[in-house]
């Protein structure tokens, strides 16, 4: 995650609470997702950004796992989203976002 992004989640969690606050990642591999989770749980792991050292332990999912497409007008998830479920590998991204939900996630 981008240390521009880093400041974006770190002040609208500030404004309204990380209780209130749900990240949407969309990255092509689970490595990625996995890393953009942990910034916005955990603490940014490569202590560059200004999430370093910042335990948010937001509420993070992938838009491809069921708890965001359920939320998702259908017509508009398969217009945006569906084709790239075909090329991503979902269980992959689904266990690296449930790991990190599971050991950083406190809402």
């Amino acid at each position: 995650m981008d240390l521009e992004n880093q400041k974006r989640v770190k002040e609208l969690t500030e404004q309204y609470g990380a209780e209130n606050i749900v990240v949407v990642l969309g990255a092509a591999e689970g490595e990625a997702s996995g890393l953009a989770a942990e910034t916005v749980t955990a603490g940014d792991p490569t202590f560059a950004g200004p999430l370093t050292g910042v335990q948010l332990g937001l509420r993070v999912y992938h838009v491809c796992e069921d708890e965001i497409k359920n939320e998702v007008d259908a017509a508009v998830y398969d217009e945006q989203v569906s084709m790239m479920e075909m090329v991503l590998d979902l269980d992959e991204i689904r266990s690296e976002m449930v790991a990190i939900r599971e050991a950083h996630t406190k809402y």
